[in-house]
């Protein structure tokens, strides 16, 4: 038998988790290969609602605007429900479906980012492309075993997991110093170790069509929640404009095994009424039981992760699943590569499992709850009225945006007594927000996070106030020679670029023509890049913008205009610590905690 393949890290699956996770390794230059069992890339995927967290990590990887052209944006909810003023009818209790209220989709301050639809095959496809022209994935490649040997968590030499998988009836062996299990709800890496699925299915089945329709409902176009008598329905459209996705609540006792198209599609028919819906193409359609499980363990020694549906699954009425998965792979993936670049100490790994099984679990009993909405035996049990499920939908906004993850304090996430007092609308654990700035090089008008691209590097964001203010620009200029010219110094490797793992970004509060360049610290303009040049891109002013208005973006962040603030955030923009501009010695004590200074000729 041939000597194993070895990688640094190994991916099971090209699913959205394991390429977001690839995406990051790439970046970072770590040697890397997925393993997939299927023939090639993902044709048709069933997943398709896409958070606008996830829209958001796509910009920051810079493959939005493909996403944003091809997408269906969804602006509005539609919601139905049985004419109250009608009387009931026929032995089923017919009473027609009537629209009860429109709501936006989307509450303008989650995010600044859309809603949208778009097939996974396709998301993964973008993700793909930032992967090289020959991207490392082993197709026709089936996982059968994963086994990993004791070695010291620290040595990043050591190739401790052994995986074993069969191609063309021929077995391979690989080893690798991490291994991803990213393949999916059966997962073979997930039953090697001896991880088990722990939850439950209800009684509740559901069928889900894409379908071409032919119809007098008037909202076909929008996402629609319809309560009827004969049960419930969401639509959700497809990219295209022909498109629509429908689930379709099936009635109490159907056996999966029993529901055929025919049936799914006369049920659907009936909860219309008195509209007429007919079916001029089916593209896909499935039915599901409606379960939650949990993996008992997400990780084996800190040298095998599991991610996305490998370690939870979830009904998908949410929205949830491709999202999440592909979150997780976008928080291991980062911190693998600072991990294996030498720049992070192994135990930063320890923080997936910290966040991302809490994570999990708050999906899970999310999930249980937002089910029970469109299941017309509990709401008929529990007096639940269709304004109710309106109004818990519109409550479960920001949940369902992927904007309400909120990580524990940790060596990564520094949690201060006095946080809300710089900054009131940061919180140290959650994103970080945004808003719209000036930048001061060439007065475009742009959102904050989009000059802070998802490159590797952690970002000290600088609201350093009016620089036009005598004392301001003192205490500007000491923070900067005495602490973060120092921190970033300590920290970058000899031969990288200044801004390679700290970056240094200004917000000032000035009125942006009365400041001049050489009033800037040169800190905030360091000369870096292929050809060496001095980097103008990561200063900004809360000013006028010319044709878009004034962002009052320390208004948006709750910073005051006159004290300013320190906020250090993560790679994935996740925010790490806040503190005050006086306070920079913090944020070294803070880095001190996870990076590996550099070592010095």
């Amino acid at each position: 038998m041939a000597s194993p393949e070895k990688f640094d890290v190994l991916i099971c699956g090209s699913g959205s988790a394991g390429l977001c996770a690839a995406v990051w390794l790439a970046k970072f230059g770590i040697p890397y290969k997925m393993l997939e069992r299927r023939d090639g890339p993902l044709r048709i995927g069933q997943a398709d609602g896409v958070q606008t967290r996830t829209v958001e990590i796509f910009d920051s990887f810079g493959i939005a605007e493909s996403l944003l052209k091809e997408a269906y944006h969804v602006l509005e909810v539609a919601f139905w429900a049985p004419d109250a003023e009608v009387k009931e009818e026929g032995e089923d209790g017919f009473r027609p479906i009537k629209r009860t209220r429109y709501v936006a989709d989307k509450e303008t301050e989650i995010s600044h980012q859309p809603h949208v639809i778009l097939n996974q095959a396709r998301l993964n496809e973008l993700m793909m492309g930032l992967l090289g022209t020959e991207p490392p994935v082993e197709y026709g490649c089936e996982v059968k075993r994963v086994e990993v040997e004791q070695a010291d968590p620290e040595d990043l030499q050591a190739y401790p997991v052994n995986v074993t998988a069969l191609k063309n009836g021929v077995e391979k062996t690989y080893r690798a110093k991490y291994v991803l299990g990213c393949d999916g709800a059966h997962s073979t890496v997930r039953h090697s170790l001896g991880y088990k699925m722990v939850g439950d299915s209800t009684d509740a089945i559901w069928g889900v069509m894409d379908v071409y329709p032919r119809t007098s409902f008037p909202d076909i176009r929008k996402k629609c929640v319809i309560n009827s008598t004969a049960g419930s329905i969401l639509i959700v459209p497809r990219e295209g404009n022909s498109m629509v996705r429908i689930y379709a609540e099936l009635p109490p006792g159907t056996k999966v095994s029993d529901v055929t198209l025919e049936r799914l599609q006369s049920h659907a028919r009936l909860v219309f009424r008195p509209y007429e819906v007919e079916f001029a193409e089916t593209a896909w359609w499935s039915a599901y039981a409606i379960g939650q499980r949990l993996a008992d363990r997400f990780h084996k020694d800190y040298r095998v992760f599991l991610t996305g549906d490998a370690c939870h699954t979830h009904s998908p009425k949410a929205g949830q699943g491709m999202n999440v998965s592909l979150q997780d792979g976008y928080n291991i993936g980062w911190k693998l590569g600072m991990v294996l670049k030498g720049l992070a100490r192994p135990e930063l790994l320890r923080t997936y499992v910290l966040e991302r099984e809490r994570t999990a679990r708050e999906l899970i009993d999310f999930d249980r709850g937002f089910t029970k909405l469109f299941n017309s035996k509990y709401r008929a049990e529990h007096g639940i009225t269709p304004k109710m499920v309106s109004e818990q939908f519109i409550k479960a906004g920001r949940y369902t945006a992927g904007q309400a993850i909120h990580y524990d304090e940790s060596k990564i996430t520094a949690v201060g007594t006095r946080d809300k007092e710089v900054a009131t609308k940061i919180t140290v654990g959650m994103k970080f927000p945004t808003a719209q700035v000036v930048r001061f090089c060439d007065a475009k008008a742009m959102q904050l996070i989009n000059g802070m691209p998802a490159n590797g590097q952690w970002y000290v964001v600088v609201f350093g106030g009016d620089i036009k203010k005598p004392e301001t620009a003192a205490s500007l200029q000491k923070v900067v020679a005495s602490s973060l010219e120092k921190i970033v110094q300590r920290f970058t490797p000899t031969g990288s670029y200044p801004d390679s793992v700290i970056d240094g970004v200004l917000i000032l509060s000035s009125e942006r023509k009365s400041v001049e360049q050489e009033e800037i610290p040169e800190f905030f303009t360091p000369v870096t890049g292929k050809w060496n040049m001095r980097c103008l891109t990561k200063v900004f002013v809360d000013d006028e913008s010319y044709n878009s208005g004034h962002g009052h973006a320390y208004k948006a962040f709750g910073i005051d205009r006159e004290q300013g603030a320190l906020v250090v955030v993560r790679p994935d923009h996740y925010v790490a610590k806040v503190t005050t501009l006086n306070d920079a010695e913090s944020i070294q004590e803070f880095f001190e905690g996870f990076l590996i200074p550099a070592v010095r000729s």
